[in-house]
C-alpha cells in the first residue's frame, strides 16, 4: 500500500463516491488513465480524494495499472469461489 502524505487538502471518500469510482472502472476497464477517468467521472470528486480511493483499490486488489497508465478491474468473485472451494488450494 503505498504511503499517503499528511496533505490538510486531502479529505476522506464516502462510500457512495467509492462505489461511484468502483462501478466507472469496471464499465470502462482498461479504457482510461487516471486523469481520463477522473475527467469521466459522472459526479465530481476532488482530486486527492480521488487518489485516495484509487490507492484503496489498488491496495485490496480490486484494480491494476498497466504500463501505459491505464487503469483496470480485475477484481472477480466468482473465480476467488471457484478456487477456494478446491480443497488442495488455501487462502492466507
Amino acid at each position: 500500500m503505498k504511503q499517503v502524505l499528511e496533505n490538510p487538502f486531502v479529505r476522506s471518500p464516502t462510500l457512495d463516491t467509492v462505489l461511484m469510482v468502483e462501478r466507472t472502472i469496471e464499465e470502462h476497464s482498461g479504457e482510461y488513465n487516471r486523469t481520463e477517468l477522473w475527467k469521466n467521472l459522472p459526479r465530481k470528486v476532488m482530486w486527492q480524494t480521488f487518489l485516495v480511493i484509487l490507492d484503496y483499490l489498488e491496495s485490496i486488489n480490486k484494480i491494476a495499472v498497466d504500463r501505459e497508465g491505464r487503469i483496470g478491474w480485475i477484481w472477480n468473485p466468482e473465480l476467488v469461489k471457484k478456487y477456494l472451494s478446491k480443497p488442495h488450494l488455501r487462502a492466507k
